[in-house]
């Protein structure tokens, strides 16, 4: 069952229609009825994101290192606030906080979640839903480059069932909704279910 949400995304300020994905998120998130955990500053779509969940009354849990705050980049406004020391711990948080995770486009911080995300669930600690929101085909470069190493024996086909692609904030939730939950089993690093 979900009930909470973790939302990988930019601090930096970019395009429109990425603001307006952000926003969509965050609704439907509170909207939902779920927790939405985030990266805990207050610039680019993180603050879109996570004040458009407010806007609905949904609950805001913001993860964010030392650093963030000594900038005065951390949201002050979540209902809670972690701060860690730095970018690892912040990432460990923002895993075991999510019952699912989304990933809206973002940079290269975000491209890390998304593979230690990926990887985790590949090798069975976590059997949490992961949905790439491919907003205006930002991801599709990616996910080119996920069928290359497919093709070229890198990456297991099994990969592509570790993620949901939605090109809407709709069909997230929607997804989120019917994903169902298991209960992880690790994978012996030496079998060939661990390449």
């Amino acid at each position: 069952m979900i009930r909470s949400v973790t939302v990988y995304c930019s601090a930096r300020q970019v395009a429109p229609v990425y603001y307006v994905a952000a926003r969509d998120l965050g609704r439907a998130i509170a909207v939902a009825g779920w927790i939405l955990v985030y990266g805990g500053n207050n610039v680019g779509t993180m603050n879109a994101l996570a004040s458009a969940a407010r806007a609905e009354g949904g609950k805001v849990v913001g993860i964010t290192p030392q650093l963030m705050v000594d900038q005065r980049i951390h949201d002050p406004a979540c209902d809670e606030l972690v701060v860690t020391q730095g970018m690892r711990d912040r990432k460990e948080h923002l895993e075991r906080r999510g019952d699912a995770f989304v990933i809206l486009p973002g940079g290269l911080g975000t491209l890390e979640e998304l593979s230690e995300i990926l990887v985790g669930r590949a090798l069975g600690y976590h059997d949490k839903p992961i949905v790439i929101l491919n907003v205006a085909g930002f991801y599709d470069p990616l996910l080119t480059m996920i069928e290359h190493g497919i093709e070229q024996d890198f990456i297991k086909p099994s990969a592509r069932e570790l993620y949901h692609v939605s090109t809407n904030v709709a069909d997230a939730i929607a997804y989120l909704k019917s994903a169902r939950q298991g209960t992880p089993q690790p994978i012996d690093p030496t079998s060939s279910a661990a390449e």
